[in-house]
């Protein structure tokens, strides 16, 4: 089994709260490629980050977390801009997040090693980092390279986009990812924003024409729709009793890559149907636990909690 490189954002969350009565926010690691490159890890994949850290303190708690997780820093770079706060607000369990910090440290990357890249049998890139420079032209340099299997999630913001103009300069970027994705992983609410309210099958079937091998639309309770090249369906997700939402669609995307990492890119939709139906239950397992990072499980946590259903 070879090494997948996760390219994108870490920062820390503060996440909203209540403590007896008093609105406060606790810190949390964060960052959707960040969660991506730790749940793949803890599912038992081997993760290389390629990102930008501030050299703060705050920083510094991130490159612990990450190494203490188990994923490879090798490709890390380190910068003197302090770390970029996510302030997560709550409707339910769904989170909303306002960003801070300028410039943000975790679109700082300049650089990965091209050996490296081309060294992966996975490369992911997607997210908010992309919005910016020059990690937006770091990552389509290694997207250029040859050798990995490529997955791709635009991981939509739409705090980060003040209109239409926005919008459509942020689909016209994505879509040159997914023209040569192998798998493009994105919610429902994703798919909506960029495509004037489509739905998952509407969207899936653009993303396809374009060039995209395999589409994964997750649909939060409902589950996820999977497109491939001899057909597509929706799979339900498994019932749970969901306390927070944070992190459960990065969760999807690193059980996706774990399982492309040990069985190679799925011959058909069959295939599609096992990886997703796991990936389902690890971000089901997310959800009943305060979410992000800290929130990805471990092979012996799912099958602790869902059995058979693996």
């Amino acid at each position: 089994m070879g090494y997948a490189v996760v390219l994108g954002e870490a920062l820390v969350d503060l996440l909203e709260a209540d403590l007896d009565g008093e609105l406060i926010y606790r810190q949390a690691i964060g960052g959707a490629p960040l969660n991506v490159a730790v749940g793949a890890t803890r599912l038992g994949g081997d993760v290389r980050y390629a990102g930008s850290l501030s050299n703060d303190i705050l920083g510094d708690r991130l490159a612990a977390f990450l190494r203490t997780a188990g994923v490879d820093l090798s490709a890390v770079q380190r910068v003197p801009a302090p770390t970029t706060l996510a302030v997560t607000t709550f409707v339910g369990a769904e989170p909303t997040f306002t960003f801070y910090g300028e410039p943000p440290s975790y679109a700082l990357l300049d650089e990965v090693d091209p050996a490296v890249v081309r060294g992966a049998d996975v490369l992911y890139a997607g997210s908010i980092a992309l919005l910016r420079s020059p990690f937006v032209e770091t990552a389509k340099r290694a997207w250029g390279e040859n050798g990995p299997l490529k997955v791709f999630d635009p991981n939509v913001r739409p705090t980060l986009l003040p209109g239409p103009q926005a919008v459509g300069d942020l689909r016209k970027l994505v879509e040159e990812f997914f023209a040569t994705a192998d798998l493009v992983k994105l919610s429902s609410a994703d798919a909506a924003v960029l495509y004037d309210g489509a739905e998952p099958a509407a969207a899936a079937e653009r993303i396809r024409g374009l060039g995209a091998r395999a589409v994964v639309v997750t649909c939060g309770a409902k589950g996820a729709y999977v497109a491939a090249a001899d057909g597509a369906e929706i799979l339900p997700a498994p019932s749970v009793a969901a306390i927070d939402a944070t992190g459960a669609g990065d969760s999807v995307m690193g059980a996706l890559i774990r399982r492309l990492l040990a069985d190679g890119f799925p011959a058909g939709l069959e295939g599609w149907r096992r990886n997703v139906r796991f990936a389902l239950a690890v971000a089901g397992l997310v959800c009943e636990r305060q979410g992000g990072a800290t929130a990805m499980p471990t092979n012996e946590e799912l099958t602790a909690r869902w059995g058979a259903l693996l």
